[in-house]
């Protein structure tokens, strides 16, 4: 299996030399793990190697998509809580669709190994968001982490796109 070092290592060499979108580490707004403005994606100095490489890979994911779509922009920019049942459902489609651009991502920078890793990590992240969501409560991702609950996730092909400079939901 891959080490998250080199799975890391890998993966920011091929968003910053393929995709030309720069990876920073350090400090992020509290409580969010990361942020991106579409060309670029930040990493909070405080994450564990593990969660640093789902923040990362998961943030390319909606780079991807701000740079495609304006329909995913808008929804990834709406911070508004005491979503509808159909509201969810488009942003679980939004959230899956990331993690499979991320899937993608890795096989391309030669990570295949870690498939049900990052499976497992979108189920305890759509977990975290769809119970904010409906509440407004931010519960700790790292809990609803569990191994091998997660729908497997098939890599999504990564559209071309010319990254640009968005406003970011948290604004750097």
């Amino acid at each position: 299996m891959t080490d998250f070092k080199t799975a890391f290592d890998r993966v920011e060499r091929r968003i910053e030399d393929v995709y030309d979108i720069e990876v920073n580490i350090s400090d992020v707004v509290d409580p969010n793990t990361g942020d991106f403005d579409g060309l670029r994606i930040k990493l909070d100095y405080t994450l564990d190697l593990d969660l640093a490489l789902f923040v990362l890979i998961h943030l390319f994911g909606h780079t991807v998509q701000w740079n495609v779509s304006e329909e995913f922009r808008r929804l990834g920019q709406d911070p508004s809580l005491r979503k509808t049942d159909a509201e969810l459902a488009k942003i679980y489609a939004y959230e899956r669709d990331a993690t499979r651009y991320s899937l993608q991502l890795m096989h391309d920078a030669g990570v295949a190994d870690l498939d049900r890793w990052v499976s497992d990590w979108f189920a305890a992240d759509w977990a975290y968001l769809a119970h904010l969501y409906r509440t407004g409560e931010k519960l700790d991702p790292r809990a609803l982490f569990k191994a091998g609950a997660g729908e497997r996730l098939t890599p999504l092909p990564i559209p071309a796109f010319k990254p640009q400079k968005w406003l970011s939901r948290w604004s750097f």
